[in-house]
């Protein structure tokens, strides 16, 4: 007989096992863990819900004007300290929306009666009164900010009087306003000093800013003390690293006299550094006393050096090289007889101020007790392929210690990079074992032409046929310079001009063509001198100064020399065969003495070097 569906059931059920404790257990924990779940789902979004109306809730009661429910609402959240960390910071955060927003509508209102001499109605008395809780500090900080502001003259006395006249009638305000207005009188009285201090801060004068308040910290009280003392520690903390890390690298750049002069103003303002103590000590042992200077100012010029004499004088001689260059060993003797008669190398801008583009202010030249001032010129220094290949440097490269070296090619045939091999390096290395032979880490002048390359480097487009051209002359093929090329020129040139600039160098303009500037028209003039600091300049940088090739210089007053003044060529040197400088009309000029090979042998050098001394004997042209 056929069984029931139920009959069925009841029988497959019948024959299960038992159910375990342990299976029950785990079904009643999945539901319990299930439940929670979802009451903390419901728990955190209703939470949510509930933080996102406070805000909405907190701007209609401020816009309605009901200011003891959003004050309410302020209070709870911080009155509510029992939750956790994160429903803690949730709350600040709330508040701190909830400020953001009182202040915004503050402000609105403070901005009116700052600009617009805007009279307080009713319903802002209301407001600021009502949000009191929060708007007293802000109006306290802003009538504080406002007094500075007066201090600092960005604001006048009859705007900060109506300022006050206003802000006087908010509740519980005048217990800060008042203290405030009634020592406007003396804010006024302090701003022009407090300003000439402001000014130097701005400009990044430190030491003077700090010494000018400290003076006003003598004279005052109250808040101009209070503004007087915060900039001070202001400014303290902002220049102590970057001022101490200028001197220390000046010292090791032998800037011996600057290094003094500013660690002498910070040891006063910071009396118990111990580094700027030691500091000083090693800068005032490597300085003596200084004194002005009457006598004549020698200036000597030079060109790149022979450094391979046996290629320059045995194989490849040429009767021209042999006149206009110096041998490196000749250069270096010369460093040394200079020394022995008490020259010092100084500032080519020395002797002028040239801050003002009008006018040029002369100075009182200074040098060390003993010194006789000396300029020395490295010229044209961009290395023209015709004197390749006969001992002199093919470019000036960087070594691995980032020293400036010359290059060339040996007799042998082989890459030489040396800093012995050119006037720079051999001048740097003098001076790194004679620093008192340079006042105040001063090297020298390096003037650049520019038509055929800048250091032996191309670093335009237009100097590509010059440069080919000077290739065929001596017999090479064309070298195909591309873009790329060139940018990497200029990268290196840049990186070369850093260096020389970081260790005491200066530069001036040869012409870019090596132009006869006193033949030349204002039109030669003027192309000239555009391409020249479109593609020199623009490496180095700004240039004072105009070495003028062969000496032939154009007269202080010539339209073309206003030309050259105009765009801020302002010292001049042309040639003569003793020391002189005159100033002009916004210009200073001098006349170099030339040491080349003809030179040496044929004019009278001796109030410089005796040329027995220092002659090479490798050269062809004998002396004597």
């Amino acid at each position: 007989m056929r069984k029931s569906a139920t009959e069925n059931i009841f029988e497959t059920v019948s024959r299960k096992k038992p159910v375990s404790f342990m299976y029950r257990l785990s079904i009643g924990m999945c539901i319990a863990v299930l439940l929670f779940s979802i009451v903390v789902f419901v728990y955190i979004n209703r939470s949510k819900e509930s933080e996102a109306s406070i805000i909405p809730s907190f701007e209609t009661a401020l816009n309605e004007g009901r200011y003891d429910d959003a004050l309410s609402m302020y209070r709870e959240l911080h009155d509510n300290v029992a939750g956790t960390p994160e429903e803690q910071e949730k709350n600040a955060a709330l508040m701190t929306q909830m400020e953001n927003i009182v202040f915004e509508k503050a402000v609105t209102i403070e901005n009116k009666i700052r600009y617009e001499r805007y009279e307080l109605k009713s319903e802002d008395l209301k407001f600021l009164n009502g949000m009191g809780e929060i708007t007293y500090s802000h109006l306290s900080n802003w009538l504080n900010s406002l007094c500075e502001d007066f201090l600092l003259g960005n604001i006048e006395k009859p705007d900060i009087t109506f300022i006050f006249n206003e802000i006087m009638v908010v509740d519980n305000i005048e217990a800060v306003a008042s203290p405030l207005w009634r020592e406007v009188d003396s804010i006024e009285k302090a701003r022009g000093v407090v300003q000439a201090a402001e000014k130097d801060y701005n400009c990044g004068d430190y030491i003077a800013a700090v010494q000018q308040y400290t003076v006003i910290l003598q004279d005052s009280e109250g808040f101009v003390y209070n503004f007087a003392d915060k900039r001070v520690a202001e400014i303290k903390d902002i220049m102590y690293q970057p001022m101490l890390e200028k001197c220390e690298h000046m010292l090791l750049r032998y800037q011996y006299y600057s290094a003094e002069e500013i660690l002498s103003n910070l040891a006063v303002i910071f009396p118990d550094d111990m580094r700027i103590a030691n500091d000083l000590i090693l800068a005032t042992e490597k300085t003596s006393p200084v004194v002005d200077y009457y006598g004549p100012v020698e200036v000597i010029c030079v060109r790149q050096l022979i450094a391979d004499t046996e290629l320059a004088f045995e194989v490849n001689y040429i009767s021209n090289n042999d006149d206009i260059y110096l041998t490196t060993n000749e250069f270096s003797e010369i460093l040394e007889e200079l020394y022995a008669r008490n020259y010092v190398l100084i500032d080519a801008e020395a002797l002028v101020d040239t801050s003002n583009e009008d006018y040029l202010v002369e100075k009182d030249l200074k040098v060390p007790q003993g010194k006789k001032p000396l300029i020395i010129i490295i010229e044209n220094l961009d290395y023209s392929l015709r004197s390749y290949g006969n001992g002199t440097c093919e470019k000036l490269v960087l070594n691995d210690q980032g020293q400036v070296c010359g290059q060339y090619m040996n007799a042998s045939g082989q890459e030489v990079v040396q800093r012995s091999a050119e006037a720079i390096g051999i001048l740097d290395m003098f001076v790194e074992d004679h620093p008192d032979f340079s006042f105040n880490g001063v090297k020298g002048v390096i003037s650049i032409c520019g038509y055929e390359s800048c250091f032996g480097y191309v670093i335009s487009e237009d100097e590509i046929d010059d440069h080919n051209f000077a290739l065929n002359a001596i017999g090479r093929p064309n070298e195909d310079v591309t873009l790329q090329d060139i940018e990497a020129n200029r990268n290196t040139v840049s990186m070369i001009v850093s260096t020389l600039k970081d260790t005491g160098w200066q530069f001036a303009s040869s012409t870019y063509g090596n132009i006869n500037a006193e033949k030349s028209d204002m039109e030669e003039i003027v192309s000239d001198t555009e391409k020249w600091n479109e593609q020199i300049g623009s490496v180095l940088g700004p240039v004072h100064m105009i070495v003028y090739p062969n000496g032939n210089f154009i007269n202080g007053t010539d339209p073309r020399a206003e030309y050259l003044k105009g765009l801020g060529f302002r010292i001049f040197f042309g040639i003569g065969p003793n020391p002189y400088y005159t100033y002009g009309i916004n210009y200073l000029y001098y006349d170099r003495t030339l040491i080349n090979g003809t030179n040496m042998r044929n004019a009278d050098l001796s109030r410089l070097f005796d040329v027995n001394k220092v002659y090479d004997e490798a050269r062809v042209k004998k002396i004597g």
